[in-house]
């Protein structure tokens, strides 16, 4: 894919939409541009359909610095590309506009990573990072992406990886213009009971920033995350940038929009700090 590649929006008109001023006047209904803002290391997003997920998406947003460059981590739902993929080249197009890969800093991270493959296969189709971006672009004007799809479930690549991404930002002393954003949505398909008791279960691990603690739960509990891989590898990468604590920004259910308690899916936002 070489730089004058656009990456095509996918789920435009299908998780929300693909008129720009209907975008725009639904993402003014989500965010709340004078709330005040952290600096924050990373943060959780989930990534379903607006009408499902963007009320917490938008309270999480609203309280972020956006910085210059943003590092997307979401899952590989379609299972296809490397296991560990990124883009170094091209830009995401959305009905806002164009953002612009940040290739030298996303080559300083393919060159030095065991695991991360040059791979636009996994993100041609990949939903979760592509619905973060208009929420981005509605609070700032330009900034630059370094998308990473993740495949596998091995914890100690998943932590080695978020050792990776965390040494390089460092050592390039650039975690003051660097944001992470890790893309999970949380349970799947339970009881609005059962996905609310297992979702307090892993947001507790996230919230005291233990990647342990947050695999073990996951396991112990059969949790439906989807972006366990990605919230393992920020929280890690996180933490090699100082950050110290984490917060929830929000938490609801897709049962807020479908009045469906009997099968939902759980969405949480979260500042880590």
């Amino acid at each position: 894919m070489g730089k004058s590649n656009v990456r095509k929006p996918v789920v435009a008109g299908q998780f929300y939409p693909s008129n720009r001023q209907q975008l725009e006047h639904q993402l003014g209904s989500f965010i709340n541009k004078k709330a005040d803002k952290i600096n924050a290391i990373a943060c959780m997003l989930p990534h379903a359909g607006y009408i499902y997920s963007g009320e917490v998406a938008g309270m999480t947003v609203s309280r972020l610095k956006i910085k210059n460059t943003i590092i997307l981590i979401g899952p590989n739902h379609t299972g296809r590309g490397a296991p560990f993929s990124i883009m170094t080249e091209g830009s995401w197009q959305t009905p806002l506009g164009d953002v612009t890969i940040n290739t030298e800093l996303a080559t300083q991270i393919l060159n030095k990573s065991h695991y991360l493959k040059d791979d636009p296969l996994a993100h041609i189709d990949e939903h979760s990072l592509e619905v973060e971006l208009p929420f981005l672009q509605f609070c700032k004007e330009k900034f630059e992406i370094i998308p990473i799809t993740i495949l596998s479930e091995n914890f100690k690549d998943l932590k080695n990886l978020g050792q990776e991404i965390g040494s390089i930002i460092k050592e390039l002393k650039l975690a003051d213009s660097t944001l992470i954003i890790a893309s999970s949505d949380m349970t799947h398909y339970e009881s609005q009971e059962q996905a609310s008791k297992k979702d307090h279960e892993a947001l507790t691990a996230i919230k005291a920033l233990d990647e342990n603690a947050l695999f073990e739960k996951i396991n112990q509990y059969d949790i439906s995350m989807c972006g366990k891989a990605p919230v393992i590898t920020t929280i890690v990468a996180a933490k090699i940038l100082g950050a110290e604590h984490a917060q929830v920004t929000g938490y609801q259910t897709s049962a807020k929009a479908s009045k469906d308690t009997s099968s939902v899916v759980g969405y949480a936002g979260v500042i880590i700090y």
